[in-house]
């Protein structure tokens, strides 16, 4: 596994994602990324599943975006265009596997990404492939690891982690707007002269294009983005009064409707 520390704001993913090998099924890299630094959007021929052991990412692609702390890893099917900006200081592992496997086909009409959550084993398999030489020929040994690996990640669970996005310009302004700032608490009147929209067609746009109500797109935006406030060590009662909830058991509530669990526990082991 090569491993390096990436300095400039936006930077080129891999060549590994680009190398295609079918005699190597699975290719790793890892490197350590600082907070505020992304992937410059690309796509690549080999599916990635990748892990931050530490950190949180944010992978966007196809108008969606995928919020991904260090209990789950993000499946992205090759070919996809994403690009992927770092949260908070991150540890990464990265597996790419070849076009020739077909691993985790898509379901939808369009290939989509996916978080999943990690098994002990699932982990402990990454790290494992990481700290091999995947760049020498493979022996039957280690092609055979590959396997157990890419049976272990067909079944793994999907996480409810994603935020719907739209085509229309009107919309990604607001929805842009508001992912830049989660906390503020602008109504539709307000929003619409973002948007340049009366907010009756601002509400159409978010039913129609992403699938949930303007208040429930902003109630999972700010889920998905206390989960990198709480993985930057803020406790729920800051977070809870930051991101407008009128208490810590509000916000606790709101969570665990939509992540089945407490906020200190889906952040420490996912469950």
């Amino acid at each position: 596994m090569t491993t390096d520390v990436a300095k400039p704001p936006d930077f080129d993913p891999s060549d590994i994602a680009f190398t295609i090998d079918p005699a190597r099924p699975i290719l790793t890299h890892g490197r350590v990324i600082a907070a505020g630094r992304a992937v410059r959007p690309h796509s690549h021929p080999r599916g990635q599943l990748l892990w931050a052991m530490r950190g949180v990412l944010r992978v966007v692609s196809n108008s969606c975006i995928w919020l991904v702390p260090p209990s789950h890893a993000v499946w992205i099917p090759g070919g996809m265009k994403h690009q992927v900006t770092i949260e908070a200081e991150a540890e990464l592992l990265n597996i790419y596997v070849d076009p020739s496997v077909t691993v985790r086909p898509p379901t939808r009409p369009m290939p989509c990404c996916a978080v999943l959550l990690l098994t002990p084993l699932a982990r402990e398999l990454i790290r494992r492939l990481g700290d091999s030489d995947t760049s020498a020929p493979f022996d039957e040994r280690l092609l055979r690891f590959c396997a157990v690996l890419l049976d272990e990640i067909e079944g793994l669970s999907e996480a409810p982690l994603n935020l719907p996005g739209g085509q229309d310009e009107r919309l990604v302004r607001v929805t842009r707007h508001l992912i830049c700032h989660p906390e503020d608490p602008s109504q539709l009147p307000e929003l619409s002269q973002i948007a340049g929209a009366s907010p009756r067609t601002l509400e159409r746009l978010f039913r129609a294009e992403t699938g949930l109500s303007f208040r429930q797109w902003r109630s999972k935006l700010r889920l998905l983005s206390a989960i990198e406030a709480l993985n930057r060590g803020e406790s729920s009662t800051t977070i809870a009064f930051s991101m407008g909830y009128s208490s810590p058991s509000a916000f606790i509530a709101a969570f665990r409707e939509v992540f089945g669990t407490t906020p200190q526990r889906f952040l420490n082991n996912g469950s």
